[in-house]
């Protein structure tokens, strides 16, 4: 049996009335529990191990920042009349063109292509010909001779070596020509050398540190992390256009196409590998396509401009090769073309799989055989083979 109560007498209400102090349970009133009350974590684990189960930690509220004030932000933007805008436009400089109308002094820059074609052998052309002030035929040259930074992710010591090299001697670069390559043995702090922002950090640091006014960067995918989420895109372009007001300078940066693009689709904005904001945020871009009709050949197409209209769009673009006529690996111009003429057609890719169907018969392939090798139908397989 429970003990009895304790009673003792207080004044309640200018009464004396009995309370009892030590109740059963079942006459002991009900509390209410305060579910407001967050208990710690480490209270949540030790109840969760008593219980045999996994400690799994309530997600938090995230908390909801104000909202900002308008009067802190009053400097966002510079206001002026139309006609203020247009005397301080007239005081600024008229923009040089670097590299023809697809690229000019002030313009951050894309130039895209698959990998292989040869943009990194393009790019250094580009790079040479600003630092030495000598155009490339075709593409006029307006600016003095300037200092070039070329960031260089793709290529090793060895290789870019042997690029610009002969049997008779190496090619002698102008030292306004000036080449990075990146060195992952920093000892930075936590070892993530590879972290954008260090990487850009270290960047800015030689801009500084040379007083480049042309930077190039092969390429940006070594700077996304692997990554195409369309926040990591947004804040390389920041920090490029950044980099660019801050020093004033011109970037032309490299990129990738998919890999599994289509070729018999003219080029596009849309080919350029990840998101479209590095398109969105960039002031020009070209890209470089492989001749359907000649695997050696390649052809420069205008994707965007904003400083000129378009010259080199889809019935215009410039035909070239990658030749070495002594110990400098370049392109070489060869006039313009329709780009449609340059496209994976039926009849092109029939002329492309010809050669290899009929290598891999006179190897003792069989027709199904074939089909699996190349990923083509066997009755395409049949007709090359009767043709």
């Amino acid at each position: 049996m429970p003990p009895p109560p304790v009673v003792i007498t207080g004044i309640f209400e200018g009464k004396l009335r009995p309370v009892a102090l030590f109740q059963s349970p079942k006459n002991r009133p009900k509390m209410t529990q305060n579910h407001s009350a967050v208990r710690p974590d480490f209270i949540e684990k030790i109840r969760a191990e008593a219980r045999g189960v996994t400690y799994r930690p309530a997600k938090r509220k995230k908390e909801v920042a104000p909202p900002p004030d308008p009067d802190e932000c009053r400097y966002l933007f510079n206001v002026a009349t139309g006609n203020r805008w247009m005397e301080l436009g007239e005081r600024e400089p008229t923009p040089q063109m670097l590299f023809g109308e697809l690229w000019y002094q002030g313009e951050l820059a894309i130039l895209f292509a698959d990998t292989n074609v040869g943009k990194s052998v393009l790019a250094v052309q580009i790079g040479n010909s600003i630092a030495e002030g000598k155009p490339i035929a075709a593409f006029a040259l307006q600016a003095e001779p300037a200092k070039v930074l070329y960031i260089d992710f793709e290529l090793g010591l060895m290789q870019f070596y042997t690029r610009y090299t002969n049997a008779q001697g190496s090619y002698s670069f102008t030292d306004r020509f000036i080449r990075a390559q990146f060195n992952p043995n920093t000892g930075l702090p936590g070892g993530d050398s590879n972290n954008d922002d260090h990487l850009i950090a270290g960047i800015e640091y030689r801009i500084q540190q040379l007083k480049a006014t042309v930077l190039i960067i092969d390429n940006i995918s070594c700077l996304r992390g692997g990554t195409e989420s369309a926040h990591v895109a947004l804040s390389l372009m920041k920090n490029f256009k950044a980099l660019k007001n801050d020093y004033n300078l011109s970037i032309l940066v490299l990129a990738h196409t998919p890999k599994r693009r289509n070729p018999g689709v003219p080029l596009s904005a849309d080919d350029l590998h990840g998101s479209k904001l590095l398109m969105n945020f960039a002031d020009s871009a070209f890209a470089l396509g492989t001749s359907a009709a000649d695997p050696h050949l390649r052809y420069l197409k205008q994707i965007k401009q904003r400083n000129t209209a378009q010259i080199y769009g889809e019935d215009n673009v410039c035909l070239c090769r990658i030749t070495k006529p002594g110990d400098f690996l370049q392109m070489q111009f060869e006039g313009q073309s329709h780009e449609y003429l340059h496209l994976r057609t039926r009849l092109t890719n029939q002329q492309v799989l010809a050669p290899k169907v009929a290598q891999l018969a006179a190897a003792g392939y069989n027709q199904r055989q074939i089909s699996n090798e190349l990923g083509i139908a066997v009755g395409l397989v049949n007709k090359l083979m009767e043709r």
